[in-house]
């Protein structure tokens, strides 16, 4: 089969079930990619040829495990991993060993996919960036925090790579790089073994190339089928500005307006949706809740001998985060909650919110990973969202556009993201 690691993840484990393709065929080719475009790219913190390429010929002499089996993922280096280092991205935890794997991963190997190795992450899954690039433009950020996952799947090393999102670390990098980033309700996928920054705003991802294979992937963290849900025939789509559209560049101005024109001709039902007023506060909620609860979860890296080894972006963070009180805190979780209550009746009349992904096309250079102005509020409210390229903007990178759901109706967004994928294809 030619360039197999080119298959979508479904397509590439049904080929090996049914003996058309063997699994260490699929790790060969991710293999080969990595070592051609890696030193252009650098999305892997981590890999292991040899025990990615055993267990491919374990995966070979076996009945199917599972809907994965023989397909090699890439696991964002904050999750934890029995059989290779998980260093989130600072040089504290450099050469650390976890014990066991995390729920995800553990889950990924049942289902028999292969873990290929540990995707690049920024310092602690946070803003300041690392130093992976955007596979379709060397020149632009892939996005971050997921920055190496991102630009994985994007270049075909493999198929699905996990993520984590505090503010929009799963949508913004895979809006950057053409993806299909997926960030369910929060909890809806066990956290086990990843190492949290903000425990109440903290979701595990995927970033894909198809909405198909996040669908399998919910499948894969389920560890059950998915269950069938049906999408009404006209689907009634919120168009939602959000109080930050004067942030929105011409580039993503342009898809959310391409995409509402494409839904409208394709039968979707269209409707301007204007949030309470005082949404514009959530970013502020959100910044209090991510620093006040990342400092007290960074409590062993913020000890006097280590504290000097977090960056200076970091340790301002960090000295933020110490000085927020308690009260501050609360007021801010109230704030979640009302917001949420808020958000869930916008939402009852639609199958979704369509928002953009990102403010513009991945920017330029290595200094920022972008701004996550539009994702703030999925994460912050726990609601399911998910990114689908739309177009190509001036740079000839591309812009998407998410979609945001109702809190624990995560299939239907799936299913309804599946059909919307369809018309841009």
């Amino acid at each position: 089969m030619n360039q197999p690691n080119r298959l979508a993840a479904r397509a590439a484990a049904q080929a090996i079930a049914a003996k058309k393709l063997r699994a260490v065929e699929l790790v060969e080719a991710s293999l080969a990619r990595i070592a051609e475009r890696e030193p252009t790219v650098h999305a892997w913190a981590h890999l292991d040829r040899d025990l990615a390429l055993k267990e491919a010929r374990a995966r070979d002499t076996e009945a199917p495990r599972g809907p994965l089996h023989g397909v090699p993922v890439g696991v964002k280096d904050i999750i934890d991993t029995a059989d290779m280092p998980t260093e989130h991205g600072s040089p504290m935890h450099k050469g650390n060993r976890p014990a066991i794997d995390a729920a995800c991963v553990a889950l990924v190997r049942r289902a028999g996919g292969i873990i290929l190795g540990k995707t690049v992450t920024t310092e602690f899954a946070s803003s300041p960036p690392a130093r992976t690039r955007n596979p379709l433009n060397p020149e632009h950020s892939p996005g971050g925090s997921s920055s190496g996952s991102a630009a994985a799947v994007a270049d075909f090393h493999v198929p699905i790579g996990f993520g984590t999102q505090t503010a929009g670390s799963v949508i913004r990098p895979s809006a950057y790089c053409g993806l299909v980033g997926f960030k369910p309700s929060y909890g809806a996928y066990a956290v086990s073994g990843v190492k949290l920054l903000a425990h109440s705003l903290d979701t595990l991802g995927t970033l894909t190339r198809s909405v198909d294979d996040a669908l399998l992937m919910w499948e894969v963290l389920q560890a059950a089928p998915a269950a069938p849900v049906a999408v009404r025939e006209r689907p009634r789509i919120g168009l939602c500005h959000t109080p930050f559209w004067s942030q929105a560049d011409k580039a993503a101005v342009d898809a959310f307006e391409a995409a509402a024109r494409k839904l409208a001709a394709s039968g979707f039902d269209l409707e301007i949706v204007e949030l309470p007023a005082w949404f514009e506060t959530l970013h502020e909620h959100h910044r209090v809740i991510a620093e006040y609860e990342s400092a007290r979860n960074t409590a062993f890296e913020c000890a006097p001998e280590r504290f000097h080894l977090h960056s200076a972006t970091m340790q301002a963070a960090r000295e933020r985060g110490w000085r927020l009180t308690p009260e501050r805190y609360s007021a801010a979780r109230s704030a979640q909650s009302r917001g949420r209550n808020e958000l869930a009746s916008v939402l009852g009349g639609f199958d979704a919110l369509m928002m953009p992904s990102a403010p513009g096309e991945a920017p330029r250079g290595l200094s920022t990973t972008g701004d996550p102005v539009f994702n703030r509020l999925a994460s912050l409210l726990h609601v399911p969202a998910i990114c689908v390229p739309v177009m190509k903007g001036p740079q000839g990178l591309p812009v998407g556009v998410q979609f945001v759901g109702t809190y624990g109706d995560d299939l239907r967004l799936l299913h309804l993201a599946r059909r919307i994928e369809d018309l841009f294809a």
